[in-house]
């Protein structure tokens, strides 16, 4: 029963990643001039939210000119932490179905990366926006970093209790090999 009941679950492992290409795909969608108020917006709140936090007493003029300079790495900072959590949200189930190291991140890798120059192909018909190579490849480095956690946190956490169930079941076949030897 547990067993039938996880074969039917498998394939639900797949909807964050989907939900998370929807979330990439939606913001892909904005347009320039709102995803540019976007970026500014939370730039903006970065800095208000340090200047509070150090007390550094700045005007709303000093905000806004600090919220511009940082406005650029906020917005890669914000691909790159996108395509982190694909690359997490695609991995995870292909672990789950069984595929594990090397073979793991070349397919989600290819998935992850596959799907970023594809959304930046889809930024070419977006108002405002255009396709970026550059984007391509900080998108690679955040799928890069998100399927080596996976790998790092299920080498961490999981492979211990695989090696627990190889010692077990090695210690089985020897107790029932034994018992027909004395047979």
């Amino acid at each position: 029963m547990k067993r039938f009941l996880l074969n039917i679950l498998k394939p639900f492992s797949f909807l964050p990643a989907l939900l998370m290409m929807y979330v990439i795909y939606s913001f892909s969608a904005q347009t320039g001039e709102v995803s540019g108020n976007l970026s500014y917006k939370v730039s903006y709140k970065i800095v208000e939210i340090g200047n509070d936090v150090l007390e550094a007493g700045l005007s709303p003029e000093r905000i806004s000119h600090y919220a511009h300079r940082i406005e650029h790495p906020v917005r890669k900072l914000a691909h790159m932490t996108e395509y982190f959590l694909l690359a997490i949200a695609v991995s995870f189930p292909f672990y789950v179905y069984g595929l594990r190291g090397f073979p793991l991140m070349i397919v989600a890798g290819l998935i992850c990366v596959g799907f970023a120059a594809g959304d930046e192909y889809h930024q070419s018909f977006v108002a405002g926006r255009g396709p970026s190579k550059k984007d391509v490849m900080i998108d690679s480095i955040g799928v890069f970093f998100g399927i080596l956690f996976v790998r790092i946190i299920c080498w961490t956490f999981l492979a211990p209790f695989r090696v627990a169930k190889r010692i077990e079941e090695r210690a089985r076949r020897r107790e029932r090999a034994n018992t027909r030897r004395v047979r």
